[in-house]
């Protein structure tokens, strides 16, 4: 089957906006052309002259599945995924059980095969049970089709094991992930060790925290060579020990969410867990030390930390509640909203960030449109505005501090190997 997409509008060099045509053929982009003429038995998808995306590529999701159904599960997660435009999503390891061998692994990946409605790919644990110091059996996992290693959720706290896991990920060419937290230096912190916390009365997470394990893992990254991948940095001093790494030619990349890029502890009013996270939302130094670390190409990619928790675990107040919120249906939106429209970003960057590059750095071949890459695309109409609803989310879980900002830009479309995964009530339909 042949589907014609008209009326496109693509990104061009220069971040100029170009009108074409795409032919989608067996689940791949195979013409790009000002004109394309359908055959009568082609389907026609007229998006009207709005702009065409490559699918979004998130390398930082929690699907919850197995192990926490009643937050999210790989079905609602990967829906919440496509409606926020990602095509290709990357699912962390923190699930009972965890993929810490080839069978839990492979066990994981039939229910992606069964229920996933975007491309899931599922990372693997550092070590057994993500907690010990006990290494997993890494070129096992990467024959069961592992994506990359990571503990996410806890910090590898012993510079031995860590040591020891770049090995194992480099001997195999695989990236290694680090949730970097150095539990010695965490005194029981719930939010960021500032004035906030002061006026609430609460424990506080020092940037230290993140910032001391960033640079040690860098130097044993130099010294194993390994593909040293950051999770969400949230400090000024992380993003300086990054960019001195890189300088000094060591393989790392690392990614930075949309709240803590958009939020700082200023934001915080009140003991409310809506605004719990970890890393926890920093200083406004931090904030605009993130923002000039994606643009001197410190950080290289946009990445959510979707973090689904239940209603009732997350009215528990910052001492007791989980850290998280979920992020897969507003993270476009939000930065397109608060960064494009207001000329910090351009909108050529946001794709760059949040589609192309994690796609090219952890060798995924989607996150373009080019004629031979797979047809996943996704549709925004970003002259719309609306309100973010809580309401409106297909996770099942809605933790947010987003819910009633208005932004601009919701998904139309989401398409993976050609195939509408979903769209918007309302509008054009194929015909």
């Amino acid at each position: 089957m042949r589907l014609v997409i008209k009326n496109a509008q693509i990104i061009e060099r220069d971040n100029e906006l170009k009108r074409c045509d795409i032919l989608i053929e067996d689940g791949f982009i195979k013409q790009i052309q000002s004109v394309i003429e359908p055959d009568n038995n082609d389907q026609v998808l007229d998006v009207e002259g709005h702009f065409v995306s490559p699918g979004l590529v998130d390398v930082h999701v929690h699907l919850r599945e197995p192990g926490a159904c009643h937050k999210e599960t790989i079905a609602t997660g990967s829906l919440a995924a496509a409606h926020g435009g990602f095509t290709s999503i990357c699912a962390m390891p923190n699930l009972n059980p965890c993929p810490d061998n080839p069978a839990k692994l492979a066990s994981i990946q039939e229910i992606i095969k069964k229920d996933a409605v975007v491309k899931v790919h599922q990372y693997a644990c550092i070590s057994e049970n993500l907690k010990s110091d006990i290494l997993v059996d890494f070129a096992g996992l990467k024959e069961q089709g592992a994506f990359a290693f990571t503990n996410d959720g806890v910090g590898v706290q012993t510079a031995g094991t860590m040591y020891l896991a770049m090995q194992a990920a480099a001997d195999q060419n695989m990236a290694l992930v680090a949730h970097t937290e150095d539990n010695s230096l965490l005194f029981g912190g719930v939010m960021h060790a500032g004035h906030k916390a002061q006026e609430l009365g609460l424990p506080g997470i020092l940037s230290i925290t993140e910032a001391s394990q960033i640079a040690r893992d860098l130097l044993l990254a130099e010294a194993t060579g390994v593909h040293y991948h950051v999770c969400h940095v949230s400090t000024k001093e992380s993003v300086r020990v990054i960019r001195d790494a890189k300088k000094a030619g060591i393989h790392v990349t690392a990614e930075v969410t949309p709240h803590h890029l958009l939020l700082s502890e200023e934001d915080i009013l009140s003991d409310d867990a809506m605004w719990k996270m970890n890393p926890p939302l920093r200083s406004e130094m931090d904030r605009q030390a993130l923002i000039e670390g994606l643009l001197d190409g410190t950080l290289d990619m946009i990445a959510t930390d979707h973090a689904p928790h239940a209603a009732d675990e997350k009215a528990q107040g910052f001492l007791k509640a989980p850290f998280g919120i979920v992020g897969s249906e507003t993270a476009f939106q939000l930065i397109y909203t608060h960064f494009v429209k207001q000329h910090i970003f351009t909108l050529e960057q946001v794709i760059q960030w949040m589609a192309t590059k994690p796609a090219s750095l952890f060798n995924l071949p989607v996150g373009q449109i080019k004629e031979g890459y797979p047809a996943d695309l996704a549709v925004f109409d970003l002259d719309q505005s609306y309100t973010i609803n809580k309401a409106d989310f297909l996770s099942k879980s809605n933790n947010t501090p987003f819910d009633q900002w208005p932004v601009y830009g919701p998904t139309l479309y989401t398409l993976v190997d050609g195939q509408i995964v979903w769209q918007a009530k309302g509008g054009p339909h194929v015909h």
